[in-house]
């Protein structure tokens, strides 16, 4: 049977006990939809301490689902957080390490092409940023059957672009963008169509269009970043988003940032209201995650609705403010609705889990620095060893490094040559306290992890 539609009564069947006649069962293969925003902090959700700003689809996801606590971004910018998700390896060992002009090798499998491999539908609305346009790095060259939306973060800025793409042609807009720079970026003069309105159309029609065949659906929406070519009237806030909660005495940056996690939220309300429409609810798990921690562009201050939650660090750190997420997972009859895990996780993990969910051949499985979540999914923990701990490494600005082994996080700064930070999160989430003279075993032990994971790349070196 190619797509088994899951309706099971309780919680706690989980895959890896799916056996008959001591053979393993064909796997459960729920469509899989991955919503990802864009620079939203781990303290902007109302699941997560938000007080200001509603989200109450997000929290109704979270009271039906999964609702994870240490979970990480593959980076703290857009393009390797992403390039992360899609292949599952860390940034010490993928092509694209920062918002350089580069896109995916030519040999890199990803998500989207192992899901393919299986017979799922595969499409991306949204911001790809690992690819540029008549390369083969494009998401269709990747596994996508179907793509809309921007190839360059930076075109990606700009929330009223002048053109956008479908699959590899552009398709031209009506909004008007004078001295628009080379990938489209820019600002707006004359503004009639905001992009998130496209991807939410382009969004729903893919999975109306496959309703009745397992489907993965990558929806990385662009709020609630900002244009960083407009300086701090960047927030450009779809202009239907929720407006009703807002303080008029707040500055203008955080009214239209505010509204811009609303609408966030609103679209995610859309998006579980079709399913339960469609009656594919129950055989569907979806995903909802942000690329790394909050921004403070487009006149935004991340203070100001503690985006941050409390965590040390935003967007371009490599502390815990800067690569700690929000991740809530909802698969009705298989997650435990209104649950909350301390599995500690990484977007290098999503590969091998959807792969094993999706029951893709072990041959179009790539290799990989993730682990299966499958148990985790299902309130249990999945194990992680020293070969797959979470490691990032970043090159902007000040470079830097960091790993997280166990309950100890290690941060160096510069990379490679800086003293090694220490903080035991257990008891310090917030990172105030460096432990490193005190545990210096594990000091040497971050020193070793660190050098291991990082693979040389000519187009990633540390400043001197």
């Amino acid at each position: 049977m190619r797509y088994l539609y899951p309706r099971l009564a309780a919680f706690g069947v989980a895959l890896s006990a799916l056996f008959t006649s001591g053979r393993a069962a064909e796997p459960i293969r729920p469509n899989i939809i991955f919503i990802m925003a864009d620079d939203l902090g781990y303290g902007d959700l109302g699941s997560y301490g938000q007080t200001k700003i509603p989200t109450p689809h997000l929290d109704q996801l979270a009271a039906e689902g999964l609702r994870f606590t240490q979970a990480y971004a593959g980076s703290t910018v857009c393009a390797p957080s992403r390039n992360v998700l899609m292949t599952g390896r860390h940034t010490g060992h993928i092509e694209v390490r920062g918002n350089l002009k580069v896109g995916l090798r030519s040999s890199d499998e990803t998500v989207a092409s192992v899901l393919k491999s299986a017979g799922y539908a595969t499409g991306i609305v949204g911001k790809w940023g690992l690819g540029y346009e008549g390369t083969d790095a494009v998401p269709t060259q990747k596994g996508f059957d179907f793509f809309f939306g921007y190839l360059d973060q930076t075109h990606a800025h700009n929330s009223y672009p002048s053109f956008l793409y479908r699959n590899e042609e552009r398709i031209t807009l009506p909004n008007v963008v004078p001295d628009e720079g080379k990938y489209g970026q820019g600002v707006a003069t004359v503004r009639r169509t905001h992009s998130e309105d496209l991807f939410m159309t382009e969004a729903m029609g893919f999975i109306e269009r496959h309703r009745d065949a397992p489907f993965y659906l990558y929806l990385p929406v662009t709020l609630p970043h900002a244009n960083n070519e407009a300086g701090d009237d960047g927030m450009e806030a779809p202009p239907d988003s929720p407006r009703d909660f807002i303080d008029p005495s707040w500055p203008k940056p955080e009214r239209d940032f505010a509204a811009t996690v609303a609408r966030l939220d609103a679209d995610v309300g859309r998006i579980m209201a079709q399913l339960d429409e469609l009656g594919i609810a129950d055989h569907t798990l979806l995903v909802f995650t942000s690329d790394n921690g909050p921004h403070a562009e487009g006149g935004h201050d991340p203070a100001f609705f503690n985006s941050g939650g409390g965590l040390r660090g935003v967007k371009r750190d490599l502390y815990e403010g800067g690569v700690r997420i929000p991740l809530i997972a909802r698969w009705p009859g298989q997650i435990a609705p209104a649950t909350t895990t301390p599995q500690v996780t990484s977007f290098a993990d999503f590969l091998p889990t959807f792969a094993a969910l999706a029951g893709a051949p072990s041959s179009a499985i790539p290799a990989h620095d993730g682990i299966d979540l499958t148990d985790a999914l299902h309130g249990h923990a999945s194990s992680r060893d020293d070969a797959h701990t979470l490691y990032w490494e970043f090159y902007e600005g000040t470079s830097a490094q960091a790993i997280r082994f166990e309950n100890w996080k290690a941060v160096r700064i510069p990379m490679f040559t800086g003293p090694i930070e220490l903080y035991d999160l257990t008891n310090d989430v917030a990172e105030t306290h460096d432990l490193a003279a005190d545990h210096p075993a594990e000091v040497a032990r971050a020193d070793r992890l660190m050098a291991a994971a990082h693979v040389p790349n000519p187009l990633w070196k540390a400043p001197n």
